[in-house]
């Protein structure tokens, strides 16, 4: 039934193989995000966009780069309207502006939303077209045009958005989410800035992490993994085991919350060429829905997913737990992948995230079943598929 999914999947994978898809240069450590503007500036740019959401703005994070820009002479707009889970009409919204105001280049700063809204502007604005028709792939789309100058500042340690190709935007009259998937929406370089993240409360910094952590495991179980990507992902889930809990109890963690930013560029890294699997594509569907924060519902999801997989991967799975120190050194593949997923559900708990999505309805099934296989089955290299009864029985243990 999925031999052409599973062809389609290979053929996808030795298409990334071969493109090497491009990386940002990284700035890192405390006031990395500060060098950015300075190296931004030394471009000899005259006029920047900021695009960025209002709560950042109210909380002061962009006032320093906004500043260093302005001391510079160089002509500063803010475009201060991104709302989580992007929708068409804010990114309609945002080329307008671009139109207008005329940058030379552009700085996303925030979390996935904000680097994600600038993406899809970016890209729209380039091609002078509604970003509805540049979700899919790039691939099976007419030739794109490049971006302006792209430069992303990060202020959590979840999406990994600075590093990927993939833009998340949402149809909010349909309530579906639909991934941009270009090359040309790598920044060309970041900042991974600790000290933007000190002040992020605990319930933001444990669902962005899962969704880092979730990046990292499924691009390893993928099928389309390669070397690098599973050295990526093996670093990632290593350091995230080892520091999110850290970075939540203890928010002002200086190195907690460094290993955690270069821990979700590294599985940003990682997925944006291994591909992810079926948590991504039931979260894209519960936050559609429902709104449900992505980094969260791929918390809550990622184990009940893990689990069925399993029996295609419990050797990966066990390779991870290794990797992060958990589970006897002598226990066989199959208990330390139990170990791996316990341990996941365990840091769920530990973190106040609920093994249950309190908006799911049965109702909804059916809908979010045939969108979830749409946009995985083909597109991931997920390790085992699941059939309709196998989705519907994940889904009743989803329900609160």
């Amino acid at each position: 039934m999925y031999v052409l999914s599973r062809i389609r999947v290979k053929v996808l994978g030795l298409v990334g193989q071969l493109l090497n898809f491009p990386k940002p240069f990284s700035f890192v450590g405390p006031g990395a995000s500060l060098s950015l503007v300075r190296e931004i500036i030394g471009l000899g740019v005259k006029r920047v966009m900021v695009i960025t959401d209002g709560q950042l703005i109210q909380l002061g994070i962009v006032n320093p780069h906004i500043d260093l820009l302005k001391d510079a002479k160089v002509e500063v707009e803010v475009f201060g309207e991104i709302e989580p889970d992007p929708g068409y009409e804010l990114v309609l919204e945002g080329v307008e502006r671009l139109k207008v105001f005329k940058p030379d280049a552009v700085i996303a700063v925030g979390g996935g939303s904000s680097i994600d809204g600038a993406k899809a502007i970016l890209l729209s604005h380039a091609n002078n077209c509604h970003p509805s028709k540049l979700t899919g792939i790039w691939l099976y789309s007419r030739p794109r045009k490049h971006c302006l100058p792209f430069f992303a500042i990060p202020t959590t340690a979840g999406t990994g958005a600075e590093a990927t190709i993939a833009a998340v935007v949402s149809d909010k009259a349909e309530q579906v989410k639909y991934a941009i998937i270009d090359p040309k929406t790598v920044p060309a370089m970041v900042a991974l800035d600790p000290k933007l993240m000190v002040g992020l409360p605990p319930f933001i910094t444990a669902p962005t992490g899962m969704d880092a952590l979730t990046h990292a495991v499924e691009a390893y179980i993928s099928e389309t993994a390669t070397d690098e990507t599973d050295d990526l992902a093996r670093m990632a889930t290593a350091s995230i085991m080892r520091n999110l809990l850290t970075a939540y109890t203890d928010g002002q963690d200086l190195e907690a919350r460094e290993r955690m930013a270069v821990a979700a560029c590294m599985a940003g890294l990682a997925f944006t060429r291994a591909g992810v699997g079926y948590v991504h594509a039931i979260s894209h569907q519960l936050g559609g829905l429902y709104h449900v924060p992505h980094g969260l519902a791929n918390a809550i999801v990622m184990p009940y997913v893990l689990d069925f997989s399993k029996p295609n991967c419990a050797k990966r799975l066990a390779e991870l737990a290794r990797i992060s120190g958990i589970g006897e050194s002598a226990a066989s593949d199959a208990e330390l992948a139990d170990a791996f997923i316990a341990q996941i559900r365990k840091l769920n708990a530990d973190m106040q995230i609920p093994g249950f999505v309190k908006e799911l309805k049965r109702e909804d099934f059916d809908k979010i079943i045939d969108r979830a296989f749409k946009e995985a089955h083909g597109t991931y290299g997920v390790p085992r598929y699941l059939e309709r009864d196998d989705a519907l029985a994940l889904l009743e243990k989803l329900l609160p």
